[in-house]
């Protein structure tokens, strides 16, 4: 059907690839998920199927259909869990990333796994999906694991 478009929130955000400069741009998430309230996150996103995302870039206002596989990271504005429920069950962990690209990325993951599960290590392998999120005190980094040559633990 041409022209038909689910709804959207456009998010400012900073995208790294595996070539190039990283670029200030926008991205676009559902206004709506059928899992949780409010619209969906960046996180939910990257970790769609979806091959690709559109990302429009600031200094030039076109839109880029981006490889996920070729995205090492997506920062947005810092986006805190404000679920209390969530929040009282999740344990925080510093960790350091080192990527393939040479960047160093230090800053705080909320781990929600079983305490028999409480370390680093867990976290990192707990999940099938491509992308996570670390957060820093500016922004949260959703971060490509492809892409992460070591991860040093800061706790």
């Amino acid at each position: 059907m041409p022209g038909f478009q689910l709804p959207s929130t456009a998010l400012p955000a900073r995208l790294t690839l595996t070539h190039g400069r990283p670029r200030a741009g926008t991205i676009y998430v559902g206004a709506r998920v059928p899992h949780h309230d409010g619209p969906e996150t960046p996180l939910e996103m990257l970790n769609r199927r979806d091959a690709f995302f559109p990302f429009r870039a600031a200094d030039d206002g076109k839109v880029l259909l981006v490889a996920k596989r070729q995205t090492i990271a997506l920062a947005v504005d810092r986006a805190p869990i404000t679920d209390p429920d969530r929040l009282s069950a999740a344990r925080e962990l510093r960790l350091e990333l080192v990527l393939d690209n040479g960047a160093k990325l230090a800053g705080r993951v909320t781990m929600e796994l079983p305490e028999h599960q409480s370390r680093p290590l867990d976290y990192l392998n707990a999940a099938p999906e491509p992308f996570f999120a670390i957060t820093t005190d500016e922004s949260t980094h959703y971060v490509n694991r492809a892409h992460v040559l070591f991860v040093r633990p800061r706790d």
